[in-house]
């Protein structure tokens, strides 16, 4: 009765996993196909001046026993807006398109297993890669059915005039059927054909406009000169005087010369007066203005008996920022699976205690990850999800960067916008997550993240 009832136990466990061991073993097989297929030319559906072929070597996940492909990739480069300024922000997408070939095989594969990433390359006026990724999309594949095509989208930022080209780069397709794999395709001879071209133009200059006072100060009902240049030409201009970051309701209008400068005499009358503006159009701007020049009203009214006159000042200060620690360790991942590396930044304060009227801007890049043997993790692998805090009674607001990579170009972690009167104090810090992919070799990678803050 013993072997009786250990047989058919054996037999169960023989139908469990048999079929589980053949399903997991063509279910790779099949990804490698696609994979393999997804490289093959789709010219029939090419726009023209657009899509591109090149060579392309695949290598399929080691569990397949498969060795690596060599094909041909078809794909184009689109943009949102092909003259930009410096400046911009551009979005980028990366279409891989139709393959001509279909599922060698009877199987069919299920709905929404792929997700591709990968890079566009810029060349010309700008160089660098953009990180590309796709959803996790993709329509049921019937057996001996075609392969869907598959899309990618990111965006960069344009910091150089003149043509800058877009090529297609490397790219990974990471199927999530029965496991979690990885195929990294790279192009064999890079880099590939250019697939796009924009223009990009210069940004407009910077506010360069300035006001200059004879005095610093003077009893009220006094003028003061005024010299101002860098305005635009023979273009209205309105000096005004400031308490603080209001106006008074001392004001002049008048219209530059040929060159944009002025020379002016402003009454001031307002005892609170502690400071000079003077701006194009209707109210202040800090793109059109210049100031507040600091101006103070020398108050000579006649003391009661017996009192005193008390007088104080406000020194502006600096920008700053100051960070709890300069290393970050983040959490291990597994050999063969792969996926986020977690930590948080060392918090950043920033204060701004300048009292004017512009704002400031935290920015953040990182150098690729090293490890043992040359082996590299991508800058564009480490993501942040930024946060900040204002402390109370602070004239601006910090707004955090979006959540998103970092990467070797950079992106901004926080930033205050300009305003009449600016400053505070700000605590800024940031979920950190390195997307190690699944066969990484083993060891310790480091990078460094270089802070910026303007």
């Amino acid at each position: 009765m013993a072997t009786a009832t250990r047989a058919p136990a054996a037999r169960r466990r023989a139908v469990r996993l048999g079929p589980r061991r053949w399903t997991a073993a063509l279910g790779a097989a099949l990804l490698i196909a696609g994979t393999a297929v997804l490289s093959a030319p789709a010219s029939a559906l090419a726009t023209a001046g657009t899509a591109v072929d090149f060579a392309t070597r695949c290598v399929p996940p080691a569990v397949s026993g498969l060795p690596p492909i060599n094909g041909t990739t078809t794909a184009r480069i689109t943009v949102d807006d092909t003259t930009p300024q410096v400046g911009d922000t551009v979005t980028v997408t990366y279409s891989v398109t139709k393959p001509a070939a279909s599922n060698p095989v009877d199987l069919a594969l299920p709905a929404d297993i792929m997700t591709p990433s990968g890079k566009v390359r810029l060349g010309g006026a700008q160089s660098g890669a953009v990180t590309v990724t796709g959803p996790k999309e993709n329509p049921p594949v019937p057996g001996k059915g075609e392969f869907p095509p598959f899309s990618m989208t990111g965006t960069f930022k344009v910091t150089a005039p003149g043509s800058i080209t877009l090529s297609p780069g490397d790219y990974n397709i990471h199927t999530s059927y029965l496991m979690e794999l990885d195929t990294p395709c790279t192009v064999s001879s890079p880099p590939a054909p250019v697939s796009e071209t924009i223009t990009a133009s210069g940004q407009p200059g910077a506010n360069e406009r300035a006001i200059t006072l004879a005095a610093a100060s003077g009893k009220p009902g006094e003028r003061v000169t005024v010299t101002g240049g860098k305005f635009t030409p023979l273009t209205e201009v309105t000096l005004a005087g400031r308490a603080g970051a209001a106006e008074t309701a001392d004001r002049m209008t008048f219209t530059s010369d040929a060159a944009g400068d002025f020379t002016a005499r402003f009454k001031v009358n307002d005892k609170a007066t502690t400071g000079i503006v003077a701006y194009e159009g209707a109210s202040w701007s800090a793109e059109k203005g210049a100031g507040p020049a600091a101006y103070t009203v020398a108050d000579d009214t006649p003391l009661p008996k017996d009192s005193q006159k008390i007088n104080a000042s406000v020194t502006a200060g600096t920008l700053s920022m100051t960070q709890e620690g300069d290393t970050v360790q983040l959490s291990s991942v597994d050999f063969g699976k792969g996926g986020g590396a977690d930590g948080d930044l060392r918090t950043v304060t920033v204060k701004d205690f300048r009292g004017g009227p512009a704002g400031w801007s935290l920015t953040g890049k990182v150098t690729a990850f090293t490890g043992p043997g040359g082996a590299a993790i991508d800058a564009d692998r480490l993501h942040w999800d930024p946060e900040c805090r204002t402390k109370e009674g602070s004239p601006s607001t910090c707004e955090p960067g979006s959540a998103g990579p970092v990467g070797g170009e950079g992106a901004t972690l926080a930033a205050t916008p300009d305003g009449a009167l600016t400053g505070g104090q700000f605590t800024v810090d940031a979920e950190l997550s390195l997307k190690v992919p699944a066969f990484t070799p083993p060891g310790a990678y480091s990078g460094v993240l270089t802070l910026t803050l303007t």
